[in-house]
């Protein structure tokens, strides 16, 4: 374990030396929050203000809340969620095609800019376009079967779910580099995923270790502004180290994405075609995702 540990931060720190290289990719993440964030208000919004919360609150309690919610639903509201689910996997995927596809052109040595990796999402569109509505139609089911089974269901479906996100894992630069179908594309992402023996889930597991060690480190630097605000009897202190410390978050969560998609397009790369990428290390790529019959 400490030594998969020890090859994750290898991997977050060589993928850090990628970004610093070229700052402008984390503005394609920026990008997808705000596309994120139009399509939340777009639909979420709308559906929120069309259901009848007062019928609701009045025909059950809490413990049948969610079944209540289903029973005032009508049919064009399912249309609505799945349209929803639908645009917001569009725009993860859209952004995050555009983001590998510049990160492997820079471990190619070739010329990369934010708007050549839009351009190369564009020309993917038909596949992104078909990946969404698979993965929406996925999303969409398990959540209405969740919602309407007891714990044991549950936790079942849950596990559909993480099998489902595992399997999916390679999806985004198999549509970026071999520009097939969503189905041939999950087919590819297990057989990526066998190749690596899971220890790219393993690397991307640590990069959010190391993210939520960042994390912690800010938290106790905001309670001991408060804890200053308390002895000194002032709120400036806290609610500068609180303000700061959410800015900081923000834009740990855009570095920490971009970072998961250049490890993303290395982790391809190297299982691919067994070409170590440009910016990375080949002891510890190799030792870190040894490929079946290189062992």
């Amino acid at each position: 374990m400490i030594a998969k540990f020890s090859r994750s931060w290898a991997l977050f720190k060589q993928s850090w030396a990628v970004l610093r290289s070229d700052k402008t990719l984390v503005v394609l993440p920026i990008l997808s929050s705000i596309a994120a964030l139009l399509v939340l208000a777009t639909f979420a919004i709308p559906l929120a203000l069309s259901v009848d919360w007062a019928a609701i609150q009045s025909s059950g309690d809490s413990a049948q809340g969610g079944k209540d919610i289903h029973q005032h639903l009508q049919p064009w509201h399912y249309v609505a969620m799945f349209l929803f689910y639908f645009a917001n996997f569009f725009v993860i995927t859209f952004f995050n095609s555009a983001l590998v596809a510049c990160a492997i052109a820079k471990f190619k040595g070739e010329p990369s800019s934010v708007s050549d990796g839009l351009k190369l999402a564009m020309n993917r569109l038909p596949q992104i376009l078909a990946w969404s509505a698979v993965a929406a139609t996925v999303g969409m089911l398990l959540q209405m079967i969740e919602e309407r089974l007891g714990v044991l269901g549950k936790i079942i479906i849950n596990l559909i779910g993480m099998v489902w996100t595992i399997a999916t894992f390679f999806v985004v630069p198999v549509l970026v580099v071999e520009k097939v179908g969503p189905f041939d594309a999950i087919k590819s992402s297990v057989g990526i995923l066998k190749k690596t023996w899971g220890e790219s889930l393993v690397s991307n597991l640590g990069l959010n270790a190391v993210t939520m060690l960042i994390a912690f480190v800010g938290i106790l630097l905001v309670a001991g502004a408060i804890a200053a605000s308390i002895a000194l009897n002032t709120v400036w202190i806290a609610a500068i180290a609180g303000a700061l410390f959410v800015i900081s978050m923000i834009v740990l969560a855009l570095i920490t994405s971009t970072l998961k998609g250049i490890l993303l397009a290395a982790t391809y790369q190297y299982a691919a075609t067994g070409v170590i990428p440009e910016g990375f290390d080949n002891d510890v790529l190799q030792n870190a995702f040894t490929l079946k019959g290189k062992k």
